[in-house]
């Protein structure tokens, strides 16, 4: 493990949190093992998130707050340390999706990252080319870190269409693969979440050029985000949020009704 003074804390968002949670902890006469204790968090990760590796998640952040009585310091350095967690292109998308009502998405190829368990987004983000072992991890904590939205006091209505396919792709082991099959019906009990497949031999030709997601936002025009391989972009061009609009409707026709859909899911569970 590199020594302290080898993190520059102008580096990055993270880097700064790191060496900011350092000194309140060195101020509190706290070892990075007895901070560990208090937080109820590993001891690993402690170190990991001083070193700029991890990336802390709120709780994390709140709580060290409380434990090293910092007036609400390491918070209000969350967002920031949130943001640069992603890549660049990416980021406009993350204060969209908190602040939107609603989100409608269709995905063909993957679960949606707002529905991913751990273990299925850490397969996807380790198989990425040249990706690191920290990298992947620093991902999937950022992964996580999004979905709280769904499960906030005031959580937006999450309306997602999945091609068939998607579920029977494996990901990763079938412990994994089942996982992430049983998380999709339990996230289907949430008042504020619904899912529906559209069966394989649908032809659903509209939706094969790939995933996209709508967002409402209040006294805003709907936003659009596109992915591609590797990156997506945002968009707010009427004629573009348009096109996508007509092309959600289109692919939602050729969608089970929930409960069939749920139904699916709980066959393709039970078989793997």
């Amino acid at each position: 493990m590199p020594p302290a003074r080898e993190l520059d804390p102008a580096s990055s968002p993270l880097a700064f949190f790191g060496a900011e949670l350092r000194e309140h902890r060195t101020r509190a006469g706290l070892s990075q093992d007895q901070l560990a204790e208090k937080l109820s968090y590993s001891l690993s990760l402690v170190c990991a998130v001083e070193l700029a590796k991890r990336t802390p998640s709120r709780d994390f952040a709140e709580r060290a707050d409380d434990v090293l009585e910092t007036g609400g310091e390491l918070s209000r350095l969350w967002p920031l340390v949130r943001q640069s967690a992603y890549p660049a292109w990416f980021r406009p998308w993350l204060d969209i999706e908190q602040t939107a009502r609603t989100l409608q998405t269709w995905q063909p190829l993957l679960v949606p990252g707002l529905l991913q368990t751990e273990e299925y987004a850490r397969e996807i983000f380790r198989r990425e080319p040249a990706a690191t072992a920290e990298q992947a991890e620093e991902a999937v904590t950022a992964r996580m870190t999004r979905q709280a939205i769904l499960h906030r006091p005031d959580p937006p209505m999450y309306w997602v269409v999945l091609d068939e396919w998607v579920v029977r792709r494996p990901v990763g082991s079938a412990a994994t693969t089942r996982a992430q099959l049983r998380a999709l019906q339990e996230s289907a009990e949430l008042p504020n979440v619904t899912i529906q497949i559209v069966p394989m031999d649908a032809q659903a030709v509209p939706g094969l050029t790939g995933a996209f997601v709508i967002a409402k936002v209040p006294g805003e025009p709907d936003l659009v985000y596109l992915e591609s391989a590797g990156e997506g972009y945002v968009t707010d061009r009427p004629q573009d949020v348009e096109s996508i609009a007509r092309r959600y409707d289109v692919i939602r026709s050729l969608a089970l009704p929930v409960q069939s859909s749920l139904d699916l899911l709980q066959k393709m569970e039970a078989t793997i």
